[in-house]
């Protein structure tokens, strides 16, 4: 049986390299967000597994709010595959009512855009496919259970494409993973994250633009929260800075909740325009834990409480990317891109 696998890495670093150079809810979560990365994709993907574990556990114990009805959102953890699959990978989030809106109208659009391959869905963050397990009885496959399910079902070509927004370390172990798994298919491609190309920066940087036209009033600062990483990928936050400056977007700021630009950054950007109002939105696929806590929370040191308290009046928008059309085709694109290099 002839094997292959074409794995997409190398050019993903070598891409990376060359781009690098609404009302608001408090409540803990047991979850860390993924990066837009997602996110899904930077982020909690950037950072070790273990540093998820004292919110995540902490919250357990404490979670009393609701996040939506989780029988609306499909798991995609069925057999029957077939023998071509698309498979799906985000960070996940436990927020249900996000997770169908976001992760699942990605991969909703996937399945639309290849009606002859069956799409599946992983989470790599075990913490939360736990916690949903647990709180609502709904199983999520985690990347190996995903892969061993297509295997047992017979899966002959694979496509695995993540929601990432980046090239980070949950990318890099991604690909590990899948490639432990290539002679289990004849074929496998693994997609490139969503921030690959100069296109793909453009592209994102539109759909931002158009879906918050509506706040661009010349008095009102848009700010985009990012998740933020200790390794190089952090770059792609400056770099959508500077488009968004260079395309005359003016009134657009980037920052991230772990990294650099920080909230102080942002705040000290807007506050040498002549802003009145300021609108909070997350640059991640879903609005998780860090949209609804460290975005939109009540804490002292949320974004919104340092907004509010250097004099503005602020509005958070819980919307994650992956509920902008324009940011589902671009991930369409890159499943196209992974399918075409199956041959």
């Amino acid at each position: 049986m002839k094997r292959t696998i074409s794995i997409l890495l190398s050019l993903a670093m070598l891409l990376a390299m060359l781009s690098a150079c609404g009302s608001s809810q408090s409540a803990p979560e047991a979850q860390t967000e993924p990066a837009a990365d997602t996110e899904e994709t930077a982020s909690p993907e950037e950072q070790p597994k273990e540093t998820e574990v004292p919110e995540d556990v902490e919250a357990e114990d404490e979670e009393n709010y609701d996040t939506g009805d989780a029988s609306l959102d499909d798991p995609r953890n069925q057999d029957d595959i077939g023998e071509q699959e698309i498979l799906v990978v985000s960070f996940g989030t436990s927020y249900n009512d996000s997770r169908r809106l976001t992760i699942g109208a990605m991969e909703q659009a996937v399945a639309d855009a290849f009606p002859d391959w069956s799409v599946r869905r992983a989470f790599t963050s075990q913490i939360i496919i736990d916690h949903v397990q647990s709180r609502d009885g709904i199983a999520i496959d985690n990347v190996e259970q995903a892969l061993n399910r297509a295997a047992d079902n017979g899966v002959r070509r694979l496509v695995v494409q993540p929601t990432h927004l980046m090239n980070g370390l949950e990318y890099h172990d991604l690909v590990e993973e899948v490639a432990a798994f290539a002679d289990a298919f004849e074929s496998v491609s693994i997609g490139l994250p969503l921030l690959t190309s100069e296109e793909d920066f453009e592209t994102l940087r539109a759909a931002i633009v158009e879906d918050t036209a509506s706040f661009d009033d010349g008095n009102t600062a848009i700010v985009f929260m990012g998740h933020g990483t200790e390794a190089d990928s952090n770059a792609v936050y400056a770099k959508m800075q500077q488009l968004l400056t260079d395309a005359g977007n003016s009134h657009y700021y980037v920052g991230t909740v772990e990294a650099t630009p920080s909230v102080e950054d942002v705040l000290a950007l807007v506050q040498q325009g002549e802003y009145t109002k300021v609108v909070l939105q997350p640059l991640m696929i879903v609005a998780g834990d860090h949209a609804n806590n460290d975005m939109a929370g009540d804490e002292e040191d949320s974004w919104k409480s340092v907004f509010t308290g250097a004099g503005y009046e602020v509005e958070c928008v819980l919307h994650g990317l992956g509920e902008v059309e324009a940011v589902r085709n671009l991930l369409v694109s890159h499943v196209q891109a992974a399918v075409e290099e199956l041959g």
